[in-house]
């Protein structure tokens, strides 16, 4: 507040530094600090947790001739901002991770912005140490955009089945996927989910969330299909949204999109049904509106719960 000069677009604040950067530590992305690294070290030190949690934070140095990418260099963003920010100052970024230094792939960032999941983080490191260290790494890739990298590098390759890849001379995989896979292998592994399954539900106005989600539950273990690589939930549109949608779509992070019957009628599935053509006006609902929204292929036909629930799953073809 010392600096102030009135300009009501600045918050001015009277706390000490120390204090106000708790505040600005947890409830903001990024943080762009105007001052010393081994201060803003000291300050932010006590308030790390990890990667996934804590914000980008960059430093600029008082002449603002150097923008360093301090903290969540990948995840955070931290990295991108420091271009961003150095680029409009006409300064220089100053950026030290691993892949990027070594220009070759982040692991942790492969897919992130096709909204690609990592099943297990845990072993993020170890591969990223393999990468970096140019050990031989496979990927295995069954679903989702193959634009994901522009360049692979020379320690990298790609192999045309998981059974290859792991008999290769390979010390860490890729695998992109959104099958459940099994073995010792995965421990060298980063398993990336791209939202490649769209489920369709029938369901009564009164289907509570429990039984819509025992159901979807049961359909992935039951196809060995990975719960991260769901994009959508579909259903026919109702004069009213049932509650137990509703309530499963926020409770898994997951939209919920709803079809006209007149649409899911115009849809061939291989299993119509009188029964819900006389109550719904449309012969199908969870397999019509799954191949309806996905644009894709039907990968686990209806699935009957009696009496009030029906599921089908198809997977969207990028």
């Amino acid at each position: 507040a010392k600096f102030s000069n009135n300009d009501n677009q600045i918050i001015w604040y009277k706390e000490s530094t120390s204090e106000k950067i708790v505040e600005l530590f947890k409830n903001n992305t990024a943080l762009i600090c105007l001052f010393s690294l081994g201060a803003v070290i000291r300050l932010i030190a006590p308030y790390l947790k990890d990667k996934k949690t804590d914000p980008a934070v960059i430093v600029i140095d008082d002449k603002a001739d150097f923008v360093i990418s301090m903290l969540s260099g990948h995840l955070g963003g931290a990295n991108e901002l420091t271009q961003i920010v150095a680029q409009k100052l006409n300064a220089t970024p100053v950026i030290t991770t691993a892949a990027d230094v070594n220009k070759t792939i982040a692991v942790d960032l492969v897919g992130k912005d096709f909204g690609w999941k990592i099943d297990d983080d845990s072993t993020v490191t170890k591969v990223s140490a393999y990468m970096v260290n140019e050990e031989n790494i496979g990927v295995y890739q069954e679903i989702g955009r193959k634009d994901w990298v522009k360049e692979l590098p020379k320690n990298v390759k790609i192999y045309s089945s998981l059974e290859e890849m792991i008999n290769s001379n390979s010390k860490g995989y890729l695998i992109i996927s959104d099958k459940i896979v099994e073995g010792d292998f995965l421990k060298n592994s980063v398993v990336y989910r791209p939202p490649s399954l769209v489920i369709g539900i029938g369901l009564h106005w009164d289907t509570p969330k429990q039984t819509i989600k025992k159901g979807i539950d049961f359909c992935l273990q039951k196809f060995k299909l990975s719960e991260k690589s769901i994009a959508k939930l579909v259903s026919i549109k109702k004069p009213e949204d049932i509650k137990g949608l509703v309530d499963i779509g926020k409770e898994m992070g997951i939209i919920v999109e709803y079809i006209e019957r007149e649409e899911l009628a115009e849809i061939s599935a291989p299993n119509p049904s009188d029964t819900v053509k006389a109550f719904e006006g449309t012969s199908s609902v969870s397999e019509a509106a799954a191949i309806k929204v996905s644009r894709g292929k039907l990968i686990v036909e209806k699935q009957k719960f009696p009496p009030n629930l029906t599921i089908a799953i198809a997977r969207i073809v990028d």
